[in-house]
């Protein structure tokens, strides 16, 4: 009895050391990802990182309207936050910051024209945030080029950008879907939960299909992957 205990026991030992080791390897490729910086570094390094001043002046612009209508909450929106990390990719040379921003701005600038521009018209601020971001972050994308796994990290930005917005903004808003089951689609779904696991399903094949897309025009260089 006491060897299968102790067999037990150095089993799942093994187990749970193989979990432990896993999760570090992943830690650890994150990290190297989070901290390559981009080539640009060796010329025109300055004025790269200036062009981040763009994305921070749509987002600030964004922010103050919304402040001044009381709807700060709208900042979460996966295209308006995605300014401030496209500025953050810009400042600190991060191209896995650049990339994620990027794979978000372009479902963004769809959604927005659907849903606002031609619900509401056009705003300067809200403008600037879509159409500029976008052309702000394919200028840069096309520096930094795509890898293939950057789809990945764009869900797990996702994740927590949406569980942001069901902890901190109101219901009203219902930003990012995070709250309720969109109008548009209530009479197609009885449950939040099942909305939710469709819009899941969206964001990765989108996802996967832009990484694939730019990937193909674009592609990391292997200097890049070395470096």
């Amino acid at each position: 009895m006491f060897r299968i205990a102790s067999g037990e026991c150095y089993s799942k030992l093994k187990k749970e050391i193989a979990r432990e080791s896993f999760l570090k390897k992943c830690f650890r490729i994150f990290s190297e990802r989070l901290m390559r910086t981009s080539p640009v570094d060796q010329q025109n390094n300055h004025r790269f990182r200036l062009l981040g001043f763009l994305p921070l002046i749509f987002f600030f612009a964004q922010a103050f309207h919304y402040w001044g209508i009381n709807e700060l909450g709208n900042m979460l929106w996966m295209c308006n936050i995605g300014n401030l990390l496209l500025a953050l990719g810009l400042f600190l040379q991060r191209p896995l910051l650049v990339r994620v921003a990027v794979l978000w701005m372009v479902p963004g600038l769809i959604v927005w024209f659907i849903y606002v521009v031609l619900a509401w018209g056009i705003f300067l601020s809200s403008t600037l945030a879509h159409v500029g971001g976008f052309a702000v972050g394919m200028f840069a994308l096309q520096r930094v080029r795509m890898d293939r796994v950057s789809w990945l990290y764009a869900l797990g930005w996702y994740f927590i950008v949406q569980l942001g917005s069901r902890l901190f903004t109101g219901a009203a808003l219902n930003v990012n879907v995070a709250h309720a089951v969109d109008p548009a689609w209530q009479q197609t779904f009885n449950s939040y939960w099942k909305f939710w696991v469709m819009l899941l399903l969206i964001a990765i094949a989108l996802l996967g299909v832009q990484n694939l897309f730019f990937y193909k025009l674009w592609p990391e260089r292997e200097a890049d992957v070395m470096s």
